[in-house]
Order: C-alpha cells, then sequence, then structure tokens
C-alpha cells in the first residue's frame, strides 16, 4: 500500500478520527494528536465597534476569512444590534469571502458574496483579487492573529483597513496526545507529518518550547516529509527554518493525503 507501513503524524483537531481513517486507507500508522481550539474572545469591543461603524456606512467592503468567524461575529452581532439594521447595513455593503467556509456561513445568514477569492485562497490571491476593485475602506474578519502581509497589501493599494478579531486559537484541554507527538518527533519517530493549518504549527512549537526540547523536535520535522495543506501553511513553516515537501492540487484533507500517499508510491 501506499505509505507501506510508514509512521504518519497528524494535528487534526475537528477531524482527528477522518484524518487517521485516510492515513490507515494508504497503509499509514496514524498518530493523531489534536492541537488546537477555537477560544472566543471574552470582549467583544472589536466587533461592536464594526458594528457601529457597518450600519453607520463606514466600510465600502468587507472581507471574510473563516466560516466559524463569520458565523460567531453574526452571532456576537446579534447581541448588541437588531438583525434589521444588520442585514440592511450588509446588503449595502460589498462582502468578499476568501474561499468556500466562509461562502458557505453567509450565505446561510442570507446574503450572497459578490466576490470570491480564487485557489487556493490565501492572502496573496485576496490582493490580487482587490486589486482592480473600487472600495477603499475595509473591514477584515481575522482569525487567531493577524496577516500583517495582507493589511499592508490592501493599505499599499490605497485602502484604509480596519480589522476585527472574533476568536483565537488555543491549545487543546487535554495536551497530553500533543506534548507526546513532540516528544516523539524529538526522537525522530515519524516519517510523514501533516498539516492542515498554519496554528498546528505555532502551537506544536509553543508545546516544545515549554518542553525544552524545541531544536530536536525542528530536527525531527526536518528528517520526515511535511505534507502542507497550501501555501499559507507552508508560509508558517518557513517562519521556523521549514519546507514543505508537498502540497495538494487542492487545499483539502482527503486530497492531502491521498496525493501524498500517491507520490510515495512513485519515489
Amino acid at each position: 500500500m501506499a505509505f507501506d507501513g510508514a509512521r504518519v503524524l497528524s494535528l487534526e483537531s475537528r477531524r482527528a478520527g477522518e484524518m487517521a481513517t485516510l492515513i490507515r486507507k494508504q497503509g499509514g500508522e496514524p498518530y493523531v494528536a489534536p492541537s488546537m481550539r477555537e477560544v472566543e474572545l471574552e470582549q467583544h469591543e472589536e466587533a461592536f465597534d464594526f458594528g457601529r461603524r457597518l450600519i453607520a456606512g463606514g466600510f465600502d467592503a468587507v472581507i471574510l476569512l473563516t466560516g466559524v468567524g463569520t458565523r460567531l461575529l453574526w452571532k456576537t452581532l446579534l447581541t448588541r444590534f437588531t438583525e434589521h439594521e444588520l442585514k440592511g447595513a450588509f446588503a449595502r455593503t460589498t462582502i468578499v469571502v476568501r474561499g468556500p467556509k466562509p461562502s458557505a456561513a453567509i450565505r446561510e445568514i442570507g446574503f450572497t458574496p459578490q466576490v470570491q477569492v480564487p485557489e487556493p485562497n490565501t492572502w496573496r490571491e485576496l490582493l490580487e483579487t482587490m486589486r482592480p476593485r473600487p472600495e477603499t475602506r475595509v473591514a477584515i474578519q481575522e482569525y487567531g492573529k493577524s496577516n500583517e502581509a495582507l493589511n499592508d497589501g490592501l493599505r499599499a493599494q490605497g485602502r484604509e483597513v480596519s480589522t476585527v478579531r472574533i476568536y483565537g486559537w488555543g491549545l487543546p484541554e487535554d495536551t497530553a496526545p500533543l506534548r507526546e507527538a513532540a516528544a516523539r518527533l524529538a526522537r525522530r519517530e515519524f516519517d510523514v507529518v501533516f498539516l492542515t493549518t498554519s496554528m498546528q504549527v505555532v502551537n506544536l512549537m509553543k508545546i516544545a518550547e515549554e518542553a525544552g526540547i524545541e531544536q530536536e523536535v525542528l530536527e525531527g520535522l526536518k528528517a520526515s516529509r511535511i505534507g502542507s495543506i497550501g501555501p499559507t501553511t507552508s508560509e508558517t513553516l518557513e517562519e521556523y527554518g521549514l519546507t514543505a515537501d508537498f502540497e495538494p492540487s487542492h487545499p483539502k484533507m482527503g486530497l492531502l493525503v491521498n496525493e501524498m500517499a500517491g507520490l510515495r508510491i512513485k519515489t
């Protein structure tokens, strides 16, 4: 079979069981260590300020980066403003979605986005999509941490950029599997590592640093073959001096596993 008994690490959280099944179907020996959880911010003044400005006509466009964030932003806004006010405001504003998940989320609320960023849905495609557009006052629904490259790029296009962060990514409540994954990486016990979001890298290295094995974990990652879901995750790897060995043809978890398994057959 494709992975032929290779020891495969995944840091998937939400779809951990599905990832393990995909790896087993390709002949791999999976170890799935959930690495993150969505943490709703305790204070929502950014969201409420965004809502006030949106209703007052203060934005020409709203850029939605994630489905989870879009739903949570809407839910939060409804605690302060009426649905009628918000829907009227969104109807007067250009809605830009980074990919299919925020597109699905905003459609659930009742809107069709006017602008859809093409795959692989990174900040680079978003900048290129926005380049010819006329909207100058732009709000961005963020996730986890700010993307300064995106924000600076939009400002370089002559836009006024406001950000609204509605949630962050914390460590899982049970960090034991992630700590075990770091220890096994330090001992170079994995042949393949799959990463499906950039925050998996950040949280793994946070755990490694706490354990005093950061350098050993980096060496363990370099010794394995790393499959990255797409350019954004690959860029985060580069921040740690790492390089992704493979990216799938489309940023889908199933394609990531199956296409990398096919690559291993040929090598």
